[in-house]
């Protein structure tokens, strides 16, 4: 047996690192974090300086049990990830391994290679509690941000208790939410551009074409008409010539952010995809760690990245480089994210191989030589008027670090591009061609890319690396936002044209506009919820007070603040607007009166009800019971018109019969529906449901019945497969069973199924201690204890009177009323009778 023990975080980097140590070490792995506060109480003593008490939950059980039985006996070495995070799993780990944290050997790599291991070991150091105590500030400070808040939007917005804020995906909503109104409210202004086009020699005596622009700023058709007038007849002259240097650099190597970005400009990767791939490019020892805000190089790196530039393109092209960071906080003895060895391209996986070969050429590139190029700027005078006109052109001299890598740009102006001008001389006539003016219109700026997001937070100083990704992924989960496309419509653009001949053409085109491909908009739960939270907690979403927080959680990292006081002065506060909130504010609904019905002169409002946005034709005191309908998922609150809200009221639409057996379309809570009988199957996305009739519904009938047709029989029973909301599963005796990625969806054998069954069968068989079926309630087992679960609700088990918890036989034979009376302390009236309300007569 090895007398070293040495733990990381994934398997898959302790297998990589135990071949390069030998037999002296044994690598385990903890699979991450390993304890988290408890769930009851939030896991916090607020009035013991805010302590935290932590739990081992069960699914780490085994995983902490194993590693105490191969510690016995042995030195434990820590090498969890060099961050706050990994620092924060190396103390858990002592903390259930009975280590003592003055002792324990803790060892840090940037990237996982035989001589970065080994001088890691060689150099251990302890554990580091300044990193330690940020990293629990964050955890704490974002659990009570959490527990505090997000039952004041159970109250004042409702939504069952599906509701939840947070310190840092709070603000990134509120950051898209203002994207969205800025566009909403943006107001199109239109302009003239004048552009004549000449032909000269080129180096070659060969006529060619090159463009010249008007500075002028002509804002309506009768002045730009009026221009074009002006030039019939005209002679151009050559008036000016300048020819000026001009360079390029090449940008810093990447950070957590820059990669991020880049990733989803030039590879369409989302910024999770981004980090999964990385994650797996660290382990497997290709590329340095991967959460890092630093863009500093070693010497080790530089030397071996001016290897390969002189090697592969000749010494001219190397030009080493030193860049600042960005955060002041970046730590200089962290790197910025580059290949471990420069002269490594074997990357079996596509996926994976492309951004490795991204990170290896921006890398390369931030060593090389400047761009260069000549920019050549010619002025030609109009005869007629007296005007100018401007021909710009550039030649590139040296490409330099172009000859790898060129950044990506978000919504690139083609239009900006520079052209290469014919060689030119001071008082040359050139020889007219055309001029046109086109109409051009102010666009507003774009909704957010993921990475386009990640970078406004950077440049805000909000959130740090290693919290961009997963705020993205919680924001879109909890339905605040969604990552969608737009299609385009159709614009009338106005060109007027001169001619050679000197005569006036127009002509009117149109133009494709709003088109968009993955990009974050906000759901009208996101907009309401934000209205709220920006109205009764200013300071918990104000941009400059939550890049101060992460500025504090620094200074905690340096030693430079305690952590006990950084969370007191913002939790006295903090929680004193929360108490007079729930006792003050107003009930949220979003709502916006759209206009009144004629027929019953009743008010039409859109609003956010239990289950989502929706329009409401009438008043709850009215005699009548309101009319309700679900707005389309591309419809929002802030934008639907009267007429839309009208239409919604057509629905459910009969629109035919098919097998005897109604036909008809309608919104439900998950999206537009087709109904037959009692089936229901969903219309797929871009289709409208008003554009559906019986030819196209029975196509999609026809093709969900032999989607659903059974794949395979287990004990007599069918079973059929599908994809949810949640990914692909199989469906057996009523139980839907999610299909891991690692099984082939479309080519399941029946042994893999069987397998999938039985391992349901037996989770569900432990997940129950007891349950009425009758009544909706049981009690579960979960992860993070025993519940209850009163019909979707999940529930605190209450204390036994003498104030103790119940043990596990207890629960066993606890009565129902019992638990009734724990369930009734959370949700008043629960099983009170609900009085008959009165419905409205059908028109």
């Amino acid at each position: 047996m090895a007398k070293n023990l040495l733990i990381v975080e994934s398997p898959a980097k302790a297998k990589t690192i135990e071949k390069i140590l030998g037999k002296d070490f044994e690598v385990k792995s903890c699979f991450g974090h390993i304890r988290d506060l408890e769930k009851d109480d939030m896991g916090i003593d607020i009035n013991n300086q805010y302590q935290p008490r932590y739990i081992v939950p069960d699914e780490k059980q085994k995983v902490v049990s194993d590693l105490r039985k191969l510690s016995k006996g042995r030195e434990v070495w820590l090498a969890s990830d060099e961050d706050r995070e990994g620092e924060s799993i190396s103390w858990h780990l002592a903390e259930v391994l009975n280590l003592n944290p003055k002792e324990t050997k803790r060892i840090v790599f940037h990237e996982i290679t035989a001589p970065a291991i080994k001088k890691a070991v060689a150099n251990p150091r302890l554990i580091n509690m300044d990193l330690v105590n940020a990293q629990q500030a964050r955890r704490i400070l974002d659990r009570l941000v959490g527990f505090e808040l997000s039952p004041v939007l159970w109250r004042k917005i409702g939504m069952q208790r599906s509701l939840s804020a947070g310190r840092v995906q709070s603000v990134a909503v509120r950051l898209i939410v203002e994207r969205e109104r800025e566009i909403n409210n943006f107001i199109t202004e239109n302009s003239y551009k004048i552009e004549a086009f000449f032909i000269a020699d080129d180096i070659h005596k060969k006529p060619v074409t090159f463009k010249a622009e008007s500075a002028l700023k002509i804002n309506n058709e009768h002045t730009a008409e009026q221009f074009l007038e002006s030039c019939k007849g005209a002679n151009y002259t050559v008036k000016d010539i300048q020819v000026k240097p001009a360079k390029r650099t090449p940008a810093a190597p990447f950070t957590t952010s820059t990669l991020q970005q880049e990733a989803s400009r030039k590879l369409g990767y989302g910024v999770s995809k981004t980090m999964l791939l990385a994650q797996k490019l660290y382990e497997s020892g290709k590329i340095t760690y991967m959460r890092t805000d630093s863009v500093n190089l070693s010497d080790t790196a530089m030397q071996d990245i001016k290897n390969q530039v002189t090697e592969l393109y000749s010494e001219k092209y190397y030009q080493p480089r030193k860049f600042k960071n960005k955060n002041e906080s970046a730590q200089e003895a962290h790197e910025a994210i580059r290949p471990t060895y420069m002269n490594n391209h074997t990357i079996a996986d596509e996926e994976t191989r492309r951004l490795y070969e991204l990170i290896w050429k921006r890398t390369i590139a931030s060593q090389m030589s400047d761009t260069t190029f000549e920019k050549t700027i010619a002025s030609i005078h109009i005869s007629t008027n007296n005007e100018t006109l401007t021909a710009t052109g550039e030649v590139m001299k040296f490409d330099g670090f172009l000859k790898v890598y060129l950044e990506g740009r978000d919504d690139e102006d083609d239009e900006n591009n520079e052209s290469i001008l014919p060689p030119l001389s001071i008082n040359q006539s050139l020889v007219f061609n055309k001029m046109t003016a086109t109409e051009k219109f102010t666009r507003p700026a774009p909704r957010y890319t993921e990475a386009s997001l990640v970078k406004k937070m950077e440049d805000l100083g909000i959130g740090r690396p290693s919290t961009y990704a997963p705020t993205i992924s919680t924001i879109i989960k909890r339905n605040y936002v969604e990552k969608r496309d737009k299609e385009a419509i159709k614009r009338d653009v106005h060109i007027i044209t001169l001619t050679q001949h000197a005569q006036i053409d127009k002509k009117t085109i149109q133009e494709n506009i709003g088109a968009e491909k993955a990009k974050l908009f906000p759901t009208d739960l996101g907009l309401v919820v934000t209205d709220f939270l920006t109205q009764h907690f200013n300071a918990v979403m104000d941009y400059s007070f939550t890049a101060q927080i992460e500025e504090e959680f620094d200074e905690i990292a340096e030693g430079k603040k305690k952590w006990n006081n950084m969370i007191d002065d913002f939790y006295k506060p903090f929680h004193k607007n929360i108490e007079h909130t729930l006792e003050n504010a107003e009930r949220a609904k979003g709502e916006r009166e759209l206009g009144i019905e004629e027929t019953t002169g009743k008010k039409i409002v859109a609003r956010m009800g239990r289950y989502g946005a929706m329009v409401q034709i009438g008043d709850a005191n009215d005699e009548e019971k309101p009319r309700f309908a679900k707005l389309k998922p591309t419809q929002s609150i802030e934008t639907i018109t009267l007429e839309e809200a009208l239409e919604l009221f057509a629905l459910p639409k009969i629109i035919g019969e098919y097998k005897g057996q109604e036909l008809s379309v309608n919104v439900g809570r998950f999206g537009p529906y087709i109904k037959m009988g009692e089936q229901f199957v969903s219309i797929p996305k871009g289709i409208d449901l008003f554009d559906i009739d019986v030819e196209r519904a029975v196509q999609l009938i026809e093709e969900k019945q032999q989607a659903d047709a059974p794949i395979a029989h287990y004990k007599e029973l069918p079973v059929t497969k599908g994809k949810g909301r949640f990914g692909p599963f199989i469906k057996w005796n009523n139980m839907y069973i999610n299909v891991p990625k690692r099984y082939n969806f479309d080519n399941l054998s029946d042994a893999e199924i069987e397998e999938l069954i039985e391992t349901k069968v037996n989770k569900e068989a432990n997940r129950y201690i007891q349950q009425w079926a009758a009544e909706k309630i049981s009690i579960e087992n979960g992860r993070w204890g025993a519940f209850i679960r009163f019909n979707k609700k999940m529930l605190k088990l209450g204390k036994k009177p003498d104030g103790t918890k119940y043990d596990a036989a207890e629960l066993e034979t606890i009565d129902l009323d019992t638990v009734k009376k724990m369930i009734e302390e959370q949700v008043p009236n629960a099983f009170a009778t609900k009085a008959k309300t009165k419905t409205a007569k059908k028109k």
